[in-house]
């Protein structure tokens, strides 16, 4: 397969419950699939085709499904990708934007102290600023996190979405600016 084409089955796409409501992000593949099972159908598409020997078909930036699904409360599972999101590739230390190899997970308060691996114990951070703050709190090495971690939530998730969209001018009028 064609790394082109790889890139593009995994590029995101804004999934709408049927009342219009932005509920998700999935990658292109998996929207694909939903529109070809019925399940959904595309209301924008990117600038892109993808071939097969017999078709060719749009690749959706936006899909809708085409029946009203009731989304119970959501927690995302506890994930480095996950907690890379939430912090929005910032170090929570010296508050500038890195790739995310570039990152590292700290223990808020550290593990040889008691403290968890939990959604509030777990920040994003650059090598230099954890090695800096080392087996010690925050305040002990004399640094300020950004914000305090929390879970991941349906506020976090809609950011997230504004945040993609960025990137994706089709996705701002589903997003409720």
């Amino acid at each position: 397969m064609n790394v082109n084409v790889t890139d593009r089955l995994h590029s995101p796409v804004l999934v709408l419950n049927a009342s219009y409501e932005p509920i998700n992000i999935c990658a292109a593949r998996r929207a694909l699939v939903l529109i070809l099972k019925g399940v959904a159908a595309a209301e924008e598409h990117a600038p892109a085709l993808l071939h097969s020997r017999r078709i060719s078909l749009p690749l959706p930036s936006v899909i809708r499904l085409l029946e009203y699904r009731r989304i119970p409360h959501q927690s995302r599972a506890l994930s480095r990708k996950n907690i890379m999101m939430r912090d929005k590739y910032t170090c929570q230390y010296c508050h500038k934007v890195f790739n995310s190899a570039d990152l590292t997970l700290d223990h808020v308060i550290p593990r040889s102290r008691g403290g968890e691996t939990s959604w509030e114990n777990l920040v994003a951070s650059c090598n230099p600023c954890n090695n800096r703050k080392g087996n010690r709190t925050p305040e002990e090495a004399n640094l300020r996190l950004l914000r305090p971690p929390r879970p991941f939530s349906v506020h976090t998730s809609r950011q997230l979405m504004r945040l993609l969209a960025k990137s994706d001018e089709q996705w701002k009028k589903y997003l409720f600016y």
